[in-house]
C-alpha cells in the first residue's frame, strides 16, 4: 500500500485532493521567491511568503501525518524566521541560503511526486540539506 492509498483510507478524499492541489501550487511557486531573494527590491516580500508558504506546508502535512514534511517545512520555518528577525538589517539573501533554499525546494517537489505515484515511502533526505547555511545574507 502506498503514501496515496494509505491518505485515501485514513482520510476523506476531498480533504487529500485538496491538499495535493494546495501542496502542488504551493511547491512550484517556491522557486520563483526563492531565486528573486537575490533582488533587494523584492527581499522582504519573498521571506514574508517563504515563510508563509512553509508554514501552510506545515499546517496541512501534520493534519495528515506526513512526517517528512512536517519535518523539513518546520526547518524551513526556523530558518526563514531567523531571517525575518533580521531582515530590516539587511537587503538581500546570501547565495548559500538561496541555494539551500532550492534544495529544500527540490526536495519538496520530490515529496510531492512520492504521494501522487504512491511510492510506498517518502524518498531520502538529500543530505546537503544538513547542512544549513551559515551565512543567511549578501
Amino acid at each position: 500500500m502506498g503514501l496515496l492509498e494509505q491518505l485515501e483510507i485514513k482520510y476523506d478524499l476531498d480533504i487529500v485532493g485538496d491538499f495535493l492541489t494546495h501542496f502542488g501550487i504551493m511547491v512550484e511557486s517556491l522557486d520563483p521567491l526563492i531565486i528573486n531573494l537575490s533582488r533587494k527590491d523584492l527581499f522582504k516580500n519573498n521571506i514574508d511568503e517563504l515563510f508563509r508558504i512553509f508554514h501552510n506546508i506545515k499546517s496541512a502535512s501534520g493534519f495528515l501525518q506526513l512526517d517528512p514534511i512536517i519535518k523539513l517545512s518546520s526547518l524551513c520555518e526556523d530558518i526563514l524566521e531567523e531571517v525575518r528577525s533580521k531582515k530590516n538589517l539587511y537587503e538581500s539573501a546570501s547565495n548559500e541560503l538561496i541555494d539551500w533554499l532550492l534544495l529544500i525546494a527540490d526536495q519538496m517537489e520530490i515529496y510531492r511526486r512520492d504521494i501522487e505515484n504512491d511510492e510506498i515511502y517518502f524518498h531520502i533526505l538529500n543530505p546537503k540539506i544538513i547542512q544549513i547555511p551559515r551565512n543567511l545574507f549578501s
